[in-house]
């Protein structure tokens, strides 16, 4: 009883000694437009949400309260939101969000060149804030995740750097980092999208991906970092420098992401996504109009923050017959007007309006949309600010699509606002994001 004890308060002490980085420089190109005016991390998601929040809501339900976001690449929608909708952290209780752009602590105001050398240039701060761990997450991803599980096993395990690893099936592990570990789950091989995945001891149908979640001593990470920035060859990336060479050394330790996701795994199967394509984007969206999705949006313990303006409730009107539209596994977000219209396996972000007569089905719609009278709007993905003009249709012409729009092989359509103004010959007004 007194070990259970033990390590329960562990495991709420390790957060409150523990800084968080979020590394949110990055650009996610493979999101085509969806990233021309906006970071990855800022991208929309859920219906409500942007993709950061997720990381960030996993430090707040775990106890951590001390976080770093890392910012480099078009970072005002980014940082616009965090200061909207992550400012309740109250400072005179050392809690806060720091955000750290690139180029401040440095005389001649470099880029930062990696992951590894982005934390490299705030090595003073972090110093200053006195951690005993120092947690590392990718800003870039979907997932629900108990930190604090995560703390407890590297401190159990007496580990200089873990890393979060997820369970995926061999034949699916070619596009993702992939580690190799033994018995006790040390780590002996990092691979970066191997042909041949290694397979997890004792499950031959299954390997290890790296989450891009990190947890290290904060003085062996400060030793690291300065080697790094010493090294003319190094790219002063994690996935590529750092973690490489900690494996080398036979310091590294895995530790499994189904011994730490929310909702626990012996309850449903853990769900982690790396929404980096414009197919990815799509299907994990509509991954939460099914009836049962495996992403809990609706759990109340341990919920997703977000900054959104307060709007009006969704309203349904029927068309000027009279007629009331049809609408099923559809998320639908405060601020919507739907007219007479037929919305199927859909998610409508804020402020969408859908005019009369129109057929939108298996399409994500970002927010401030107005979707023109009888279109039909099928597998798209709609911009944020898009005005669709009357009778448009996308989705049942492959070739149309493509000459007007992005679309995926998959046939995924991207639309944007300049797309529209550059096909239908109107004046495109850039929006501040």
């Amino acid at each position: 009883m007194k070990l259970v004890v033990d390590k329960l308060l562990l495991a709420s002490q390790l957060p409150r000694r523990t800084i968080a980085l979020v590394l949110a420089g990055g650009r996610g190109s493979r999101l085509m437009q969806l990233t021309e005016n906006r970071a990855k991390p800022a991208v929309y998601f859920g219906g409500k949400f942007r993709i950061i929040d997720f990381a960030l809501s996993n430090c707040i339900n775990s106890g951590i309260r001390r976080i770093g976001v890392i910012t480099q690449y078009r970072p005002h929608s980014l940082i616009r939101h965090l200061q909207r909708g992550w400012s309740f952290l109250r400072g005179e209780q050392n809690e806060f969000v720091d955000l750290m752009p690139a180029g401040q602590q440095m005389e001649e105001g470099l880029w930062y060149r990696g992951t590894a050398d982005s934390v490299s240039q705030n090595m003073g701060i972090l110093r200053s804030y006195q951690p005993d761990y120092i947690l590392v997450l990718a800003g870039d991803h979907i997932y629900k995740m108990d930190y604090s599980q995560l703390l407890l096993d590297h401190a159990e395990k007496k580990s200089a750097c873990t890393v979060a690893c997820v369970e995926v099936p061999r034949e699916d592990a070619s596009g993702f980092g992939v580690v190799a570990v033994d018995e006790n789950r040390k780590i002996t091989g990092f691979l970066e999208k191997p042909e041949n995945p290694p397979s997890m001891p004792g499950n031959p149908n299954m390997t290890l991906a790296s989450m891009g979640v990190y947890v290290f001593n904060a003085d062996y990470l400060y030793e690291l970092l300065a080697e790094d920035a010493e090294d003319a060859t190094s790219a002063h990336d994690f996935g590529k420098d750092i973690i490489p060479k900690v494996v080398g050394l036979g310091e590294a330790m895995a530790h499994y992401f189904s011994m730490s996701c929310v909702p626990p795994s012996s309850l449903v199967r853990p769900y982690w996504r790396d929404v980096g394509t414009v197919d990815a984007f799509w299907s994990s969206n509509l991954d939460l109009t099914s009836n049962m999705p495996e992403l809990n949006l609706y759990d109340e313990d341990w919920p997703i923050w977000t900054y959104q303006e307060q709007e009006p409730p969704a309203k349904f009107v029927p068309d000027p017959h009279g007629m009331d539209g049809v609408i099923s596994n559809t998320m639908v977000s405060g601020g919507c007007i739907i007219c007479g219209s037929k919305i199927s396996n859909t998610v409508l972000f804020s402020k969408v309006r859908v005019n009369p007569f129109c057929n939108v089905d298996q399409s994500v719609v970002l927010p401030d949309v107005e979707i023109g009278q009888g279109s039909r709007i099928k597998k798209a993905i709609i911009d944020r600010g898009c005005r669709i003009p009357e009778g448009t249709v996308i989705g049942e012409d492959h070739e149309l699509d493509a000459q007007r729009f992005y679309r995926t092989p998959n046939g995924v359509v991207l639309v944007t606002d300049e797309m529209l103004a550059k096909h239908y010959n109107f004046e495109h007004v850039p929006r501040v994001e």
